[in-house]
């Protein structure tokens, strides 16, 4: 990662001004695996160490080695809720937060995390996450039902039309909320969300594309027959990897598919793992709990009954 000076002149002043040479060192195991300091400096463990070497050799060390994001981010959440019963009044913290949000970061004030600036791009890992990081995330996937058959009725050219247009629309309805389009396969899609409410989130977009779909189908759709799809919603732990096909690996991924195969035409089928995380005000919005094959769910539909 590429940092402007002043920055890393700011960490290391809040580090300097708020916390002890043996907190500083506490808060940096707990991002950096086996960190350990006294071989970084070639000190014998347990020798003194100045106040400002030990805030210079934290930070060079973090941005060297991708985990700065994520120091910055505890130090966030230590700020706010302290650490193992004592209380931190990180001084000059926001002047951290600011600087990054200059390097082209966005940060969300609920979760206390840090993303890409959307409007300069959109990659998978939002600009922070490295190849094997595990994070709780919320999946959405949506499939086209009966691709084979519109294949086969209409021409390439309309197929490839309506298609790209409903890529579209969700691209939209996922990233406006901080998703990310994970995969795209003709006939069907993989979202994943991680700032913020990600269940409301992630169940909204759901929502936003089962409406835009109605009215494509009546005002739009090239097609000879309207286009349905099927929507499937799951929470958990999910492991970041460039790979797509790794990606693709995960549990939760797997159990959002599943999840969409027990969805009807135009509905949105949601986990009760997830359920139990969604306010009641959404949960009103679907329908009565069911069970099928020992698997808890609710489904959400434009205009029909619950």
């Amino acid at each position: 990662m590429k940092l402007k000076y002043a920055n890393a002149v700011c960490c290391r002043k809040c580090l300097q001004l708020s916390l002890s040479v043996s907190m500083m060192i506490r808060f940096a195991e707990l991002v950096y695996p086996n960190y350990d300091i006294y071989r970084r400096m070639g000190l014998t463990e347990g020798m003194p160490i100045p106040n400002q070497n030990a805030a210079e050799r934290i930070v060079a060390d973090m941005i060297q080695a991708g985990y700065y994001v994520d120091f910055v981010e505890m130090l966030v959440r230590i700020d706010r809720e302290g650490y193992m019963g004592s209380q931190y009044n990180l001084i000059g913290l926001s002047n951290v937060i600011t600087s990054l949000m200059d390097e082209g970061f966005g940060f969300d004030k609920v979760t206390g995390l840090f993303f890409e600036n959307q409007e300069e791009s959109l990659s998978p890992n939002w600009g922070r996450l490295l190849e094997g990081d595990e994070r709780k995330m919320t999946v959405l996937r949506m499939d086209i039902a009966g691709n084979s058959v519109l294949v086969r009725n209409n021409p390439r050219n309309k197929i490839e039309k309506a298609y790209n247009d409903i890529r579209n629309i969700m691209n939209k309805a996922v990233t406006s909320r901080l998703g990310r389009l994970w995969s795209w396969e003709g006939d069907g899609a993989l979202a994943v969300f991680l700032f913020g409410p990600m269940e409301k989130k992630a169940v909204y977009a759901g929502m936003e594309l089962l409406h835009e779909l109605f009215f494509y189908n009546q005002l739009r759709n090239p097609l000879s027959s309207p286009i349905n799809m099927r929507l499937g919603v799951q929470i958990g732990p999910v492991r970041y990897s460039e790979n797509t096909l790794e990606r693709m690996k995960n549990d939760t991924i797997r159990q959002a598919i599943f999840l969409e195969g027990l969805a009807t035409n135009n509905s949105l089928c949601a986990s009760y793992n997830l359920c139990l995380n969604m306010d009641q005000n959404t949960l009103d919005l679907f329908g009565n709990e069911k069970n099928l094959s020992g698997c808890k769910f609710r489904l959400y539909a434009v205009g029909t009954e619950k």
